[in-house]
């Protein structure tokens, strides 16, 4: 493992059985980190957990729908127990549904804006005590450039990102006085079953990618925030 920038922080991250929470939790987990692990879906984190034990790491994982006000408190109880303080959070987890509003289910509509923005409020919410009174933390969003980017399909999703942005640029000025760092990381296209832009291989931006912004934007000097990190391939073609 290398040198331990983030040794006896905890840090949870959401979305984080598969693709680009997958990724984070691991760099995290790399850097000395204990990754409480959330999803839905309690095998995928449960075999993530155990491959990251197996390399070193600290990871719990802990079923919760982000979307449920309930499970989303027990998550954060669950990962005060490790170590009496919440140091970093990565609001991930995220659905998309590309379709032309005309041929959207409303169904399809809540659904995204229960997870990508409901999901991200509850969490948010849950450490924030523990934070302020720590005086120290960092809140990391993972975006895209869809919530600064308009595109035929994305109305939906689109939406849920630019209203993403616009809660965490109001909660950064809420919170910076505490010394507690709100960062939106935006990708674009990346290398994931997620993307709806069907772009693959390896000069497009990986999860891993993503992930090395998390780790930049968590250890960078407190003094200084990355309000938002913009990533997307070099060169696509």
């Amino acid at each position: 493992m290398s040198e331990a920038r983030l040794a006896g922080k905890v840090a949870i991250v959401t979305g984080a059985g598969r693709g680009i929470g997958k990724s984070i939790a691991r760099a995290l987990a790399s850097e000395g980190a204990h990754v409480v692990l959330a999803s839905r879906t309690l095998a995928e984190i449960e075999r993530l957990a155990g491959d990251i034990r197996t390399s070193g790491g600290a990871a719990t994982p802990v079923r919760a729908d982000i979307t449920d006000e309930r499970q989303v408190n027990h998550l954060a109880a669950e990962s005060l127990k490790i170590s009496g303080a919440l140091d970093i959070l990565v609001n991930n987890a995220g659905i998309g549904v590309f379709k032309p509003v005309v041929a959207m289910e409303v169904s399809d509509f809540d659904a995204m804006w229960n997870v990508n923005m409901r999901g991200v409020f509850l969490a948010t919410r849950s450490v924030l005590p523990s934070m302020i009174r720590a005086r120290s933390g960092a809140i990391v969003n993972i975006a895209s450039l869809a919530g600064k980017n308009t595109f035929k399909g994305g109305a939906g999703y689109g939406a849920t990102k630019w209203a993403l942005r616009g809660f965490a640029g109001s909660l950064m000025l809420e919170v910076r006085e505490h010394n507690i760092r709100v960062v939106t990381i935006c990708p674009g296209s990346v290398d994931t079953d997620f993307s709806s832009s069907g772009k693959k291989g390896p000069q497009i931006t990986q999860p891993e990618d993503v992930a090395s912004a998390v780790i930049f934007a968590v250890t960078a000097p407190v003094r200084s925030n990355f309000s938002e990190i913009d990533i997307r391939p070099t060169n696509p073609a």
